[in-house]
């Protein structure tokens, strides 16, 4: 039996630097100001007009929207007048407000000193002004709103999201008062709303006419159908009998939460392990009456459910709690962020639960590119709050895209195609997002005929499941993160391919039929991928008790690779990252770690333009001659504070470097703040990374690796130092609302499989201990 041995510490030397000053953008003049200017009026004029039409809201500003100059700071149109305020950034759009007539005529003034050939003062940021419109009522009309229209009944639900107020109370609450009192006024009934500083959403019910009212109110940003939580409920039974009933897990154990369609707490598989079954949707009883809950939570729990039937019992190591939060026909007739909001806080308080798994999205919210809004906002919200961790589901493609053997023929290019995008809440940046790939190529007739060629498997094993979705998420952050079995399709040649199989497809579990003799059942989705992962984070903390949410993440990434099976499938390499992420979860060294395969982890705290340093101890085994594979991988995860006004969304910038220096003073002297601006930007990072620093820092969990075949007498791992150097470099409009400390967690990963005998562990260890003791004597 191989040993394993605990994670070592990452040290970090001392010198913390700051980051050198980037400059200003300065704003390219136009070829001709004056034309500028004039255009710039007429427009004005133009917008003045359209917004005359907005119904009024809480008080009497004008909302404008600017297309920008890429690099503008909105902030930097208070140097115009203090009565002009940032409302929101809008992809290379900002939206303002006028507070006053004045303003406004200050502004039409000054655009008509330009116009004349006057100098004016804060030239350049009319300079970087293009264009310019008001929010239309087109503007307001969401994603699933546009593709499906009104339904045909008399009343319906929409869902209202008002444009955020985050800085100002009192106004918010001006804002919020007046237009509830509008809704009454109109008869426009409102059943709930949530209300948080960066996200306000109302659901009301409305008829046509008042329909168009609201997509003409100032104060509303966006008017939507309310979301549609496609959960794929097919599913195969299977009877399996015979089993010992399993212990309870240890009273310590770490909690693993399923918010869901609730969960058969009776089952006998999961029953000795479950510590509270709750409901938090009003009027409705925790238990399970989808069987949608109850999968996810038999896979949460025991994780790849074969191995145990193979080994002839269930053993539990971990606690399972379920808050139900989806009806039975898989819907919410609330909002559905208050109820995971009073969810999570309620587990997080009672149980002091940390992982929670969220195996549903939202079909009616494909990610497009923008700003991220709804559950997404609030899950990232709690992370950062309460300090907990999210699986989240990339979400499904339904069959119903394509017809025939397209599924197979145009597989996997479609995987890349605008529908597949991930979904509402998959995009959130600080929780870990779950895609799918597919364990099984025969179906249950494919297995009972084996010698019948007639249903053809979409996906091999390995590979990309045919309805899984695609990132990236906001600001181009890999999403998903990782991929875990979730499924496959397969295709009948004979009767016109147009039927999508699943049976003896998906991932086996626990089945809500099991008082008749079924305690297994399969399924397919996304859905039964995420618990793969909220399983291994269960796992992690019962190895790690006082892990954080970035150790978790930043630990199941680092053990994470793309399956070869899908390295070659696509034309494009980098549509792997876009399906697959950081790729699949190698457990072998996750939770120890391995002679070979050494994990060393450090956890900080890093204030706004700063850098910190960590030197990587090279073990002499690592760099020993012979051609093999060698593998140095480095992660971070932090949890920033997130604004929805912002595209940019995050408001702490944080990413790391590998670097060679010849010493440390070298390594510092290359990030210091007297560097010149040239050097500065050509600071090279150690070659050949899995993902550029660049690509990775748009997530909040980052991860690359390095791969070495072969190393000889001039391999800078032999000639130099290598660095870790993490930096904190938040933007304009985040440094006044994060001027504290941001945590993080570093975790550097060296590993040698193919050379059992490599001592990394012993000789890194041997080598912390003599540092210790050599700044003891210091």
């Amino acid at each position: 039996m191989t040993s394993s041995y605990p994670h070592l510490p990452l040290q970090r030397e001392e010198p913390i630097t700051e980051k050198r000053p980037g400059n200003p953008p300065r704003f390219k003049e136009p070829a001709d100001p004056a034309e500028h200017a004039k255009n710039l009026g007429l427009q004005l004029k133009h917008t003045i007009q359209q917004t005359e039409k907005d119904i009024g809201g809480f008080d009497d500003r004008k909302l404008f929207r600017f297309q920008i100059e890429k690099g503008f700071n909105p902030d930097e149109l208070r140097k115009i007048s203090k009565e002009i305020e940032f409302v929101s950034q809008e992809n290379d759009e900002i939206v303002v407000a006028f507070i006053s007539h004045s303003a406004l005529q200050s502004f039409e003034a000054r655009l008509a000193s330009i116009a004349k050939g006057e100098t004016v003062t804060n030239k350049q940021i009319y300079y970087a002004l293009h264009a310019m419109s008001g929010w239309t009522p087109n503007d307001r009309i969401g994603w699933s709103l546009k593709q499906e229209g009104f339904p045909e009944t008399e009343s319906f639900y929409l869902d209202l999201e008002l444009w955020p107020i985050e800085d100002n109370p009192k106004e918010r609450q001006l804002l919020l008062s007046r237009f509830e009192s509008w809704l009454r006024e109109n008869s426009i009934e409102s059943p709930d709303s949530v209300k948080q500083p960066g996200l306000t959403i109302y659901r009301v019910r409305c008829d046509r006419n008042q329909a168009e009212k609201l997509l003409h109110h100032r104060d509303i940003r966006i008017v939507d159908l309310p979301p549609r939580f496609g959960l794929n409920l097919r599913h195969l039974g299977l009877d399996i009998q015979q089993f010992p009933i399993p212990p309870s897990p240890l009273p310590n154990a770490p909690g693993v939460v399923v918010l869901d369609s609730g969960l058969a707490s009776g089952h006998p598989l999961l029953g000795p392990a479950v510590g509270d079954a709750q409901s938090f949707l009003p009027g409705h009883m925790a238990a399970d009456e989808t069987g949608h809950g109850t999968h996810v939570a038999g896979i949460a729990l025991y994780g790849d459910l074969t191995k145990s039937i193979e080994a002839g019992s269930f053993t539990p190591e971990l606690r399972l709690f379920s808050g139900r939060i989806l009806d039975k026909n898989n819907e919410n007739d609330g909002l559905i962020e208050n109820h995971i909001d009073d969810a999570v806080r309620y587990f997080v308080d009672q149980y002091n639960c940390q992982v929670f798994n969220l195996s549903f999205g939202d079909s009616r919210k494909p990610y497009l590119g923008g700003h991220l809004r709804g559950l997404a906002y609030t899950l990232d919200r709690l992370s950062r709050e309460l300090g907990v961790l999210f699986i989240v589901s990339a979400g499904n493609v339904l069959p119903g895209q394509m017809d025939g053997l397209a599924w197979k023929q145009n597989y996997p290019q479609y995987l890349v195609d605008d529908e597949w995008a991930i979904i509402d809440p998959a995009t959130a940046l600080n929780v870990l997002t779950i895609g799918s790939m597919a364990r099984w190529e025969a179906s249950l007739n494919a297995q009972r005929y084996s010698h019948d060629p007639a249903e053809l498997p979409v996906a091999k094993t390995e590979q990309p499941s045919p309805f899984t979705r695609h990132g990236p998420s906001v600001g181009g952050a890999i999403k998903p993160e990782l991929v875990a079995f979730g499924g496959n399709w397969a295709l009948n040649a004979r009767n016109g391919a147009n039927h999508i199989i699943e049976q003896g497809l998906g991932e086996l579990s626990t089945c809500l039929d099991f008082a008749q003799e079924s305690l297994l059942g399969v399924k397919c989705g996304t859905s039964f991928a995420a618990p793969h992962i909220a399983h291994i984070a269960g796992k992690v903390l019962s190895e790690h008790p006082e892990a954080s949410s970035n150790l978790i993440r930043a630990l199941l990434v680092t053990h994470a690779a793309i399956p070869n099976a899908s390295l070659d499938i696509f034309d494009d390499q980098d549509y792997v990252r876009k399906v697959l992420g950081y790729g699949h979860v190698d457990a072998r060294a996750l939770f120890k770690s391995l002679e070979n395969e050494v994990n060393l982890i450090a956890e900080g705290a890093i204030e706004n333009k700063r850098h910190h340093f960590y030197e990587l101890l090279i073990p002499d085994d690592f760099v020993s001659s012979g051609k093999r594979v060698r593998e140095i991988v480095v992660s971070l995860a932090h949890t920033p504070l997130v604004r929805s006004t912002r595209v940019a969304y995050k408001a702490t910038r944080l990413y790391y470097q590998l670097i060679a220096a010849s010493d440390l003073d070298h390594a510092v002297k290359m990030f210091s703040k007297a560097t010149s601006e040239d050097d500065f930007k050509n600071i090279p990072e150690l070659p050949k990374a899995s993902v550029s620093w660049r690509r990775r820092s748009q997530g909040t969990v980052q991860s690359a690796m390095w791969q070495f075949k072969q190393i000889n007498r001039n391999s800078k791992l032999k000639t130099d130092k290598l660095f870790v150097v993490v930096t904190r470099n938040d933007h304009p409009w985040g440094e006044a609302i994060t001027n504290t400390s941001e945590e993080y967690s570093l975790v550097v990963c060296l590993r040698d499989r193919e050379n059992q005998q490599a001592k990394l562990y012993s000789q890194i260890q041997s080598r912390l201990q003599q540092r210790q003791r050599a700044r003891a004597r210091g």
